[in-house]
């Protein structure tokens, strides 16, 4: 949306669940702020149910399933091909954001839910990485009363998909671990590793099935990712 040369990015609702949604988007951007978290500037309601706005940010989301070309993530010129193209410093500034951003989500008591590269902004000018949509995140720990949390399957953690598991901060870290993971690799099909072994090995541990036997927070993982890079 345009008003008066300046952009917005404007989401609404208007169904019970979607305006529930909107809600606990709202009650994210005000338990965080981060530099590279697209803030909520306003919210209100109107006749026809809840509105936020936010700046317009630059960038492409790396994964866009409504829009993604024939091919998807791998498809040539994709975002995400574009992404994992670039030289492998850049591509560590992006996900040292992506961390420290969730530093901040752990310091406000929250964990992620529906994390994936579908929340992941990249300016290819400026090279800047921004999250976007982190309207399923929820303080923790809580009990899964669902079949299944929403969230793309190649990021999730075992336990969102168990109706009665707990689900904490290593959840979190499982999410993290599987960003770095496929972000760091040149294909879709991790077959194309292009970090160390040692960080290899530090997102073994983050994505170990049984939770107890990961990184037991968002601040140990980041510490032993810096480490090893």
């Amino acid at each position: 949306m345009l008003v008066d040369g300046q952009s917005w990015f404007v989401k609404t609702a208007s169904t019970p669940e979607a305006v529930s949604s909107l809600r606990r988007a709202e009650s994210v951007h005000q338990a965080v702020t981060h530099a590279a978290i697209v803030p909520l500037l306003h919210s209100f309601s109107t006749e026809a149910g809840l509105v936020l706005v936010y700046p317009w940010v630059p960038g492409q989301v790396l994964y866009h399933p409504t829009v993604s070309h024939h091919g998807g993530r791998a498809a040539p010129g994709s975002p995400m091909t574009r992404f994992r193209r670039l030289p492998l410093h850049l591509i560590q500034a992006a996900l040292n954001a992506i961390l420290d951003a969730h530093l901040a989500v752990e310091r406000a008591g929250l964990v992620a839910v529906d994390l994936y590269d579908g929340c992941m902004l990249y300016d290819f000018k400026d090279h800047r990485m921004m999250l976007c949509d982190l309207d399923e995140y929820r303080p923790g720990p809580f009990t899964l009363e669902a079949d299944r949390l929403p969230g793309s399957r190649r990021y999730m953690a075992p336990e969102e998909s168990v109706r009665g598991s707990v689900i904490d901060i290593r959840t979190t870290v499982f999410n993290l671990g599987r960003a770095l993971r496929l972000l760091l690799d040149a294909g879709d099909e991790e077959n194309w590793w292009r970090g160390t072994p040692h960080q290899l090995s530090v997102i073994r541990r983050a994505t170990a099935a049984d939770p107890p036997a990961r990184f037991p927070s968002v601040r140990s993982l980041a510490d032993a990712w810096h480490e090893a890079a």
